[in-house]
């Protein structure tokens, strides 16, 4: 997809707002770090991005986005499947026929290849990430929406996680869920901070993503993040 995408507008649940004046622009093929506060609506956007969105009501204007992949802060890996059948659940749940070549091509692209016939319970916190990944690139959508996808890992996995992600979704649309400075400073190729009253533009480090976590400009990056936060609560 090379189309932009673009929301603007403002969402309500019922009688309670969530946002206002919301204008949001997702350059094609590139990564959009959005943060801010909890319950600020950063995740409504995603939804009303995926479609999932029912209990919301949006007055404004928002782009299809046509086919979208969702990975979410929990793995939503379903116990009872192996590896395989995880990463293959998408086509099955649409009635296709899976690939499993194609899906044994993606497990050893997360470096789970030896791991396809285990459990969800066998593995680690860092590899079922990584398997909710591989299910991510299964449905190779152009367009790639992550809601905080990291935040449950230990630190040294979490940087594991985002350099493999970037790799693997490089040349994709992405949208980044987080509230993470350090994550957005690595990671985004366009940062806003989302606040009661619209969304602001932040500069970004140099460099292509992942950029090194210590990295002059990507320390600053995220010190000055932190301090906008701290201004917005």
């Amino acid at each position: 997809m090379n189309q932009v995408l673009r929301l603007t507008g403002s969402a309500a649940i019922g009688s309670t707002p969530i946002f206002s004046r919301v204008d949001l622009t997702l350059n094609p093929g590139t990564w959009t770090c959005l943060l801010g506060a909890s319950g600020v609506g950063k995740s409504t956007v995603l939804r009303l991005f995926a479609g999932l969105a029912e209990s919301v009501s949006f007055t404004g204007q928002i782009s299809d986005p046509g086919r979208v992949a969702l990975m979410a802060q929990q793995d939503l890996l379903l116990p009872w499947l192996t590896v395989l059948d995880n990463v293959l659940v998408g086509a099955r749940l649409r009635g296709e026929l899976p690939d499993k070549t194609k899906a044994h091509d993606v497990l050893d692209r997360v470096g789970l290849a030896d791991h396809a016939t285990k459990k969800p319970a066998a593995l680690s916190g860092g590899q079922r990430q990584r398997v909710a990944l591989a299910r991510t690139l299964m449905e190779d959508c152009p367009v790639v929406l992550l809601d905080e996808p990291f935040s449950a890992l230990d630190a040294l996995t979490r940087l594991q996680m985002q350099d493999l992600t970037a790799d693997l979704l490089e040349e994709r649309t992405v949208l980044l869920v987080t509230h993470d400075p350090g994550e957005a400073a690595r990671l985004g190729q366009s940062i806003l901070i989302m606040t009661a009253s619209g969304l602001v533009d932040v500069a970004i480090p140099s460099g292509p993503i992942p950029r090194p976590v210590d990295a002059a400009d990507v320390l600053k990056a995220q010190a000055d993040l932190l301090n906008q936060l701290r201004r917005q609560t």
